[in-house]
């Protein structure tokens, strides 16, 4: 048996020391479409995201993207390299900032930084883990930032010792 096949992608605890980039492979270009789904989905009346006449009329010129979608897919972006099949829970969110706006049509991409890296003292077989996540536009402004802290697996090699 291939142990290639077994191994969850995400990384491990012992595989995020303080220090490491990821840059996450998948991209995502936002559609109006996404935009007025999540927002009405989560039921945000906000006319800034919903309502074109209404966005021509502001600063903006156009609508902008609901930051709560901007964040989820931030986070979301982050799951293939990061803790797919690794994740033990999420632990919260914090710091999170939105220095530029996002628009119909923007494409992101995410990195991940490795910030601060523990033993979990109530769980012998995970760390907690606190990372910077940021999202970058095709013009390569920052449109949004947090730090997430997640508990997160040990190999199954370094639970047993």
């Amino acid at each position: 048996m291939n142990d290639d096949l077994n191994r969850p992608q995400g990384r491990y605890f012992e595989e995020l020391t303080p220090g490491t980039v990821i840059r996450h492979r998948v991209t995502r270009t936002i559609t109006e479409a996404d935009n007025v789904f999540f927002t009405t989905l989560t039921m945000n009346p906000q006319p800034l995201h919903l309502d074109r006449e209404y966005a021509a009329a502001t600063e903006f010129g156009q609508p902008l993207v609901n930051s709560m979608l901007t964040l989820s897919l931030l986070v979301g972006l982050s799951v293939p390299e990061l803790t797919l099949g690794t994740l033990v829970a999420n632990l919260g969110l914090t710091d999170v900032v939105f220095p530029k706006p996002v628009f119909h049509g923007d494409t992101i991409r995410a990195e991940s930084e490795v910030l601060e890296a523990r033993e979990s003292r109530s769980r012998p077989n995970a760390g907690l883990v606190t990372v910077e996540h940021r999202a970058i536009n095709q013009r390569d402004e920052v449109v949004a930032r947090c730090k997430r802290t997640a508990l997160m697996q040990k190999k199954p090699s370094a639970v047993s010792r």
